[in-house]
């Protein structure tokens, strides 16, 4: 049987026959008092697997010193600084000693181990003790079973804390220095572009630029987005990953400043505290020089002065609260009864507003090349659509799934503060329930406090979570499911309900809905014929024409009373 870290050890640059002296050959067994983990971690590719090589070789020596057996050496390349960073390999290390499997962890210095600082570390030890495991630190002879080594485990990583914060603020001057020198700062090129290794400067990439100079010079005569990528996807030309162009990439090809050689600005992200942390993201402007000017990283597709027309260009098509050009609008509004559940029958795509009828996405995005496409009038395919969702209503059973969610999505529109109520009260209720599983860490894990404090929290943290369970209960009472099984009261609901409300009960039942093309050229087939739902629920056939019959007379009435 073969160790699982052998494969690491061997691209870590470990030859068989040191693997076996270091005693990582076979795999160990036994008392898990006897037995470690060993914690290698290297922050970026730059710190070399010979130095890594030397840590481990270390931490064997501690081990054999102290008669252990290394278990699993866990190997990975993360921050151990950034609260937002994952580090898989080290949960599996602290994870196999909290499950009982070896009792030590070993680390080459407290740094490697985190640097995030007092508390983290703090936390960790407290986790360790009931366990009766330990950490070692070889390089700094760091043992935290040891009397009075919390203390020296708190302030050497609070240390590596603070130098985590220096390094950070020298990376970023030299990273500002460098933009401000014109260097590239890394990352992706725009189409069209790349930055040569080591060189720091943008250039022309061959096999790209033509066609992005043919982007540029087609945004430059006013052609929309969509039939760029339409041209583009029509000659066989691909993205750099392989893909069909699109008219949300070539718009947001266009609005980067890197397209025309310029050094993008960039902006520092918040966490939802409105707290800045280590993340940063880029703007779509350029960083400006102190001269006023904005700063090139070399040849761009552009020049500044057409990428400022291109914008100019893209802005006066915008429309506040519309699809194009207006990133301000936040999350887009239906407009439409079937936008998002109807589909194309070439593409199975979804089909989208276009004005009076609804149409392809595909075909509007991307072109004839991708799929033929298909449009048909909005106006009738809501009215079929209507008929035919009243008629599958009518024909389920009463104990339908379908039903019970539709009235559920329905009162949650009619009566949205208890909804919101009931979304309080959930997220009430599982907060609760964290904390009695904290509160029992606390009492059976860590012993960390009295039996008759522990009885006395828990009681009221039970009837707290009693209370919680009773207002859901009430909140969760079965709805009236009357006006689903009336066709008269159905027609009411339906009438009376919003866009947005019909919107939500159409989807409650339909999963999709398939519009077929036509035979021929003027076909006259009827539109709900061509409509192929595909239902939430099973299909029953009860009030057939009694549905249509009754949509069609709330049509004319509705018409009837618009005209009075």
């Amino acid at each position: 049987m073969e160790r699982h870290d052998r494969p690491t050890l061997r691209a870590m640059g470990f030859k068989d026959d040191e693997i076996r002296e270091l005693g990582l050959w076979e795999v160990a067994t036994g008392d898990p008092a006897t037995l470690a983990e060993a914690y290698i971690r290297r922050s970026k590719k730059k710190d070399t697997l010979t130095t890594l090589r030397e840590h481990l070789r270390d931490l064997c020596r501690k081990a054999r010193e102290e008669s252990k057996t290394i278990r699993h050496v866990w190997f990975e390349q993360r921050s151990a600084s950034k609260a937002y960073v994952r580090r898989e390999e080290f949960e599996n290390a602290t994870g196999a000693i909290l499950d009982g499997k070896s009792k030590t962890l070993y680390v080459w210095r407290t740094d490697r181990l985190s640097r995030r600082g007092m508390g983290a570390v703090d936390r960790l030890i407290d986790d360790f003790e009931p366990k009766g495991a330990r950490i070692v630190v070889t390089s700094e002879g760091l043992d935290s079973s040891q009397p009075g080594m919390r203390m020296v485990f708190g302030i050497l990583a609070d240390r590596a804390r603070q130098e985590a914060k220096n390094t950070a603020e020298r990376t970023k001057i030299g990273a500002d220095a460098h933009k401000a020198e014109g260097r590239w700062p890394g990352g992706v090129t725009p189409f069209g572009l790349e930055c040569p290794p080591g060189s720091g400067k943008l250039r022309h990439k061959k096999n790209e630029y033509p066609h992005s100079r043919y982007i540029a010079e087609e945004l430059l005569k006013g052609v929309v987005p969509a039939n760029i990528a339409d041209a583009l996807n029509e000659r066989g030309i691909t993205t750099r990953h392989g893909k069909k162009w699109r008219a949300q990439g070539i718009l947001n090809l266009a609005k980067s400043p890197s397209w025309a050689g310029l050094i993008p600005n960039r902006e520092r992200a918040k966490d939802e505290f409105g707290n800045y942390i280590d993340k940063w993201y880029r703007t779509d402007q350029p960083l400006m020089g102190a001269d006023g000017h904005p700063i090139s990283a070399g040849q761009g597709v552009v020049t500044f002065a057409e990428w400022q027309k291109i914008q100019k260009i893209i802005a006066a098509r915008s429309r506040p609260g519309s699809a194009i050009g207006d990133r301000t609008r936040g999350i887009r509004k239906a407009t439409t009864l079937m936008t998002g559940t109807l589909r194309c029958p070439h593409c199975k795509g979804p089909m989208g507003n276009g004005g009076r009828n609804y149409r392809c996405a595909a075909r509007v995005n991307q072109g004839k090349s991708v799929c033929v496409g298909i449009a048909t009038e909005r106006g009738r395919v809501d009215l079929a659509m209507e008929q035919i969702w009243v008629r599958h209503i009518l024909g389920l059973p009463i104990e339908s799934e379908t039903i019970l969610a539709i009235a559920n999505r329905w009162y949650a529109y009619q009566d949205p503060a208890k909804e919101s109520r009931k979304q309080a009260v959930l997220a009430a209720l599982d907060n609760a329930a964290d904390r009695e599983a904290r509160l029992e860490k606390e009492f059976f894990v860590k012993g960390s406090m009295s039996e008759e404090r522990f009885d006395s929290l828990r009681a009221e943290l039970a009837g707290q979570i009693a209370n919680l369970k009773a207002e859901l209960a009430e909140l969760k009472r079965p709805v009236d499911l009357t006006p689903l099984t009336d066709p008269d009261s159905l027609m009411l609901l339906w009438s009376g309900a919003t866009l947005d409300e019909r919107r939500a009960l159409i989807q409650a039942a339909l999963v999709s809905v398939t519009v077929l093309p036509p035979k021929y050229r003027g076909d006259k087939t009827p539109i709900h014929k061509r409509l192929v739902p595909k239902w939430r629920d099973n299909r029953h056939e009860r009030f057939y024409d009694e549905a249509f019959e009754r949509v069609e007379r709330n049509r004319q009435q509705r018409a009837a009373e618009q005209a009075a």
